[in-house]
């Protein structure tokens, strides 16, 4: 079981379109530039999402790709299906000379990779490009509260080195330490 590259690109890609399209067609490119995937790559990957009715070109100036569907009607699973991407743990499994074997274990263990998969499969159709696009915008504004949490640590730190700063300024300016660190006046 392996999620390949295809899969997690055009899950990313998707995600990217659902954030920043508001409506409006996307260019591959702008989606390639913030993704860094190659632009090459996505023709290729949108070609397959385009066949899969996930996504629909528009063409002319401004023109771009945008969702076929509401955001919240295109699951994961849609996505790598579209792309023909494999996740079930059982699939190596049927055809093998462990079936031939027909052994306790290998009935047992398949199974239990047939029962994963199909949870799985249910994990995958039951999250979609809106469930993850809501989460995107609450990670965002974790990160920005984190981020002044940090600012305003870091300006209560420089307030305590300012009054340090001040009443270092509160000596005499003729004062000069000596190396045993007494005052000369």
């Amino acid at each position: 079981m392996r999620l390949t590259s295809k899969g997690r690109y055009a899950v990313r890609a998707m995600l990217d379109l659902t954030l920043h399209s508001n409506g409006n067609p996307v260019r591959l490119q702008e989606i390639s530039t913030r993704q860094n995937i190659s632009l090459h790559y996505l023709e290729q990957l949108f070609r397959k999402l385009r066949n899969g009715s996930a996504v629909k070109s528009v063409r002319g100036p401004g023109g771009g790709y945008v969702l076929s569907r509401p955001m919240d009607q295109i699951t994961i699973k849609d996505v790598l299906d579209c792309v023909g991407e494999n996740i079930n743990p059982a699939k190596d499994i049927l055809g093998t000379e462990a079936e031939a074997a027909n052994t306790v274990e290998f009935h047992l263990s398949k199974n239990y990779f047939q029962n994963l998969g199909m949870i799985m499969r249910e994990y995958l159709a039951t999250t979609s490009l809106g469930d993850l696009a809501r989460k995107s915008k609450e990670a965002e504004a974790e990160v920005q509260e984190t981020a002044q949490s940090l600012t305003s640590i870091a300006t209560n730190e420089l307030g305590i080195t300012s009054a340090t700063t001040e009443r270092d300024d509160t000596m005499p300016s003729s004062a000069i330490r000596n190396p045993i660190g007494e005052i000369n006046q």
